[in-house]
């Protein structure tokens, strides 16, 4: 049997703010197979390199920001420096890093979800 559907409507400027690190807000909205991510990255943000299973879209919507792809210090590494408007595509498990250069807006949408605790998926 399938499963009820229904759609729900979100307003950015409502949805609680956390701050998982210094000079990073971020708001989220979990479906059942994807989220997006709103965050804010403040001047002199930096998250260092990582990776996980999700694959994701920067949606930069203004401010400037370098990604580290690759890891750094390797012939494989390279910085992309991006401006609002572009979008970058992180494929799953790739090594990437970011600093912000300004003030960010991004869009961030990740599948398959994160894992989250005590989030209201309704």
């Amino acid at each position: 049997m399938p499963h009820a559907m229904h759609a729900t409507l979100h307003e950015l400027d409502r949805l609680p703010v956390d701050r998982p690190m210094p000079k990073i807000d971020r708001q989220r909205i979990f479906g059942e197979r994807m989220m997006i991510s709103r965050v804010i990255l403040h001047p002199g943000f930096q998250v260092p390199t990582h990776q996980h299973e999700n694959e994701q879209f920067v949606v930069l919507l203004s401010g400037r920001c370098v990604f580290t792809i690759g890891t750094p210090g390797t012939a494989d590494s390279q910085e992309i420096e991006m401006s609002g408007g572009q979008v970058l595509h992180l494929p799953s498990h790739i090594p990437h890093a970011c600093r912000a250069l300004e003030r960010c807006e991004i869009l961030d949408l990740f599948s398959p979800i994160s894992a989250a605790t005590g989030v209201d998926r309704s």
